[in-house]
């Protein structure tokens, strides 16, 4: 891990194309400004660590479990359907 000391309106560059800004310092809190091209995407760790558990949730949900998916496939006939 790199770590870095920065005032505020001081920068940090991160490849070619990503500059984080210290944009405030209020007691323990620091605020930083990021630019960054648009296809790269920024999130605050927590936001981050909640997708991956939706996503791994999703990845091991069974299929089976949502009874509609018969419909789709053609198992069953809707029972809606009057023909």
């Amino acid at each position: 891990m790199l770590i870095l000391a920065r005032k505020v309106n001081e920068r940090i560059i991160i490849g070619d194309s990503i500059e984080i800004s210290v944009v405030d310092i209020r007691g323990d809190q620091v605020k930083l400004g990021i630019e960054a091209p648009r296809n790269v995407k920024v999130y605050r760790h927590e936001v981050f660590e909640a997708i991956q558990e939706e996503n791994r949730a999703a990845a091991t949900s069974n299929v089976t479990d949502l009874p509609e998916i018969d419909l789709f496939a053609g198992k069953k006939k809707n029972p809606s359907d009057k023909s």
